[in-house]
């Protein structure tokens, strides 16, 4: 019997078809066949929400390959990957090529390894209607948003436009922050740090004044402060209570999609983008000494925190072998996945837990595949291992009526640390490391200083903070995060700050329009909770037709309202001023957004037409003429750098100039893969690098 297994990336081709019977073959559809047409609606609203699909353009010799192909075997399986989207392309591909939906035909893999290949092949079922029918109503709901709204986003604003289902609620979301930085008032307060010394010891340690005459210390002026000062400088310091105990911290679980996001984010610098790309490069198999091609994680894209029996025997053989069985937990650690999490995946885990890190770097994957594999292995053998313990102090000095503490702690047992800690925890760690102390002791006071702060306002979202707002509040689901962001950044609704996301002015004036007139599209709570009822869906539990029918009714009145209201009208988009002065004829430039991103023009406009591109100084030296080094944007979009004398001087470079210098031959040196990057020296024959982090 020969099988044709049709699955959703070519890149997966090759890896799967080491583990099938002879006679077998495998193909790609390259994701959907299938789909709403573009120049239409495409689905017939009166008559049950009924999608007119069609076949994608582009695709048709790729449909009659298929087709061709699924001839000459016995059985056709349709293998799209584990999730709503792969039910969905199974779907379209038994419409195309007349398969029985009642056959079992449908198979997934949930790792892409031997194992994973072969239990999937296994147990093959009939395709799940419940989960095309969610990805269904998921698709139609967003066409009818899309296709309704940017043309009337386009006739009261700008063409070009485009408002969605969850886009525009993650739009609104940042301009709400926005205007929370901006509403935001600095309250002033103070500190009291004493610093002190036990009388054998050489090394005095710091407490915060914590309590004055029982309550807790609350100081907002100078004045306040400084007579506390004044009272507490000749006090005698005296050790009143010492508590000791052992605390205990739990490992974190392993990664769903969104708190691999955030880490890869945090520790690694990695847009989320960049993070699935590589995350989907690990799961559909790469080259390992030993094991030839083969997917070295489970599926990425899921928001379960399930780990398999097997993969946690082989973890703990691991942990056993290579740490000790006092690194192993008295019994596995468990951990329970969120109330709405789709629990038919496993968390993100390695799919050969005994695959170090250093072996897969020995194999010769890219820099980029190691750090993120790197990643996700440490995390998900550190939540297999046992706890961290920690002796901890907590020391009350008195004087006069005003309590002082100062905590420290020693690492008792190290446990899961010892491969993983979370950022802030290591930040933590970073607690004082305090002298042998006693109750009754009479401490020498050798510093009293009053320090003034001032409250911060809440910060920008990044991508990883967004992302994990998304999840915290129920809005789209792992697979939607990544088109979400890139979305309302390439729609210039949002742009990048450094790490930050802010919006752009377009952005603030199409929110502000959607938050008047279309209530519950960028309401969190509304949009969370049709995630919810398409889950619903997915579970059986409700019916797609009657979640599309409650949705249009109220949206469609809204549309109607809206029209009415803005019969005529059209918002006019501010621009951004500058302190440039047009060369031309000295009025004001401001900066304007065009077909092609981001640039300047006079506020003279019809009598005065100059423009010119924005261009950012970056402090270098260009390494080839001496002349300056500008930070420029590629067509699409992508920040390079460049010498001012382009075309005449042909250097560019994707590196980011620094302000250090090169000790060889003093020009600028340009800071190359990030953080923990190397700097190095663009002078031709120079040849000078170094690391980051060498000074």
């Amino acid at each position: 019997m020969s099988d044709l297994i049709i699955v959703e990336s070519p890149s997966k081709i090759r890896t799967i078809k080491r583990y099938l019977d002879k006679g077998s073959d495998v193909i790609a559809s390259n994701g959907h066949l299938r789909d709403l047409p573009k120049s239409k609606l495409g689905v017939d609203i009166e008559n049950g929400f009924e999608p007119h699909y069609i076949n994608i353009r582009g695709k048709e010799s790729l449909i009659k390959e298929i087709k061709k192909k699924a001839k000459k075997y016995d059985h056709v399986y349709l293998a799209g990957d584990p999730d709503r989207e792969g039910e969905a392309i199974s779907w379209h591909l038994a419409q195309i090529l007349g398969l029985d939906i009642n056959d079992n035909n449908r198979v997934t893999f949930n790792e892409i390894t031997e194992t994973g290949v072969k239990n999937g092949m296994k147990a093959p079922r009939k395709i799940d209607m419940n989960l095309v029918n969610a990805q269904q109503a998921r698709r139609i709901l967003d066409r009818i948003v899309g296709y309704k709204l940017s043309p009337f986003l386009w006739r009261k604003i700008r063409k070009g436009l485009s408002a969605g289902r969850v886009q525009s609620v993650a739009v609104k979301m940042i301009c709400d922050r926005e205007n929370e930085i901006r509403s935001f008032v600095p309250t002033e307060y103070w500190s009291v740090d004493a610093l002190l010394k036990t009388a054998s010891a050489s090394k005095p340690f710091a407490a915060k004044l914590l309590t004055i005459a029982g309550k807790k210390a609350e100081l907002s002026t100078k004045e306040q402060t400084d007579e506390i000062l004044d009272k507490l400088n000749g006090a005698e310091y005296v050790v009143q209570n010492i508590k000791k105990t052992i605390t205990r911290r739990s490992p974190n679980p392993p990664f769903t999609t969104s708190t691999l996001q955030q880490e890869a984010s945090k520790r690694l610098n990695f847009q989320t983008r960049k993070t699935m790309m590589i995350a989907q490069q690990l799961y559909e198999g790469v080259e390992i000494n030993g094991l030839g091609l083969t997917g070295l994680i489970t599926y990425m894209r899921t928001d379960s925190l399930r780990v398999s029996e097997e993969a946690r025997k082989a973890s703990a053989d691991f942990i056993l072998k290579n740490y000790g069985e006092n690194y192993l937990p008295d019994k596995p650690n468990v951990y329970k996945s969120k109330n709405n999490a789709q629990d038919a995946h496993e968390a993100i885990r390695p799919t050969h837990p005994e695959l170090t890190p250093i072996d897969v770097k020995q194999s010769g994957v890219s820099n980029d595949q190691y750090r993120l594999y790197k990643l996700i292995w440490e995390r998900f053998m550190a939540s297999q291992m046992a706890k961290c313990q920690l002796n901890t102090i907590s020391v009350d000095i008195s004087a006069l009526d005003c309590i002082f503490r100062v905590t420290g702690f020693t690492v008792r047992f190290d446990g899961f640390t010892v491969l993983y800690s979370d950022i802030k925890d290591e930040g933590n760690d970073k607690k004082t490391i305090l002298p042998e102390i006693h109750k009754g002791d009479v401490l020498t006071l050798v510093n009293l200083e009053g320090n003034q702060h001032f409250t911060q306002p809440p910060a920008r979202y990044t991508e990883a903070t967004l992302v994990k707002a998304f999840e915290e509040t129920g809005i789209g689901r792992p697979s939607t995060y990544v088109p979400t962001i890139t979305t309302i950044l390439s729609r210039n609704y949002v742009e990048r700050d450094g790490k930050q996301l802010k919006p752009t002015p377009l952005g603030e004036i199409t929110n502000s329009l959607m938050s008047e007139q279309f209530e519950n599209i960028v309401d969190v709570k509304f949009t969370a909770n049709m995630e919810t009822n398409l889950d619903e869906v997915e579970n059986g539990k409700k019916d797609w037709v009657e979640v599309l029918e409650s949705f249009y009714d109220d949206f469609s009145k809204s549309l109607d309202k809206a029209e009415q209201e803005l019969d005529g009208k059209r918002i006019k988009v501010p621009d951004e001023p500058t302190d440039e002065i047009c060369e031309v004829c000295g009025k004001p430039m401001v900066i304007k957004v065009g077909r092609f991103g981001k640039f300047m023009a006079c506020t003279g406009f019809p009598e005065c037409t100059n423009t010119k591109a924005i261009v950012i100084d970056t402090g270098g030296i260009c390494p080839l003429c001496g002349k300056k080094v500008l930070q420029k944007k590629s067509k699409r979009g992508k920040t390079y750098y460049g010498c001012e004398d382009n075309p005449n001087c042909k250097f560019m470079t994707w590196d980011l100039p620094t302000d250090k210098k090169c000790p060889n031959c003093g020009s600028t040196l340009f800071q190359k893969g990030g953080k923990n990057g190397v700097l190095i020296c663009h002078k031709e024959d120079c040849g000078y690098s170094r690391s980051v982090n060498d000074e």
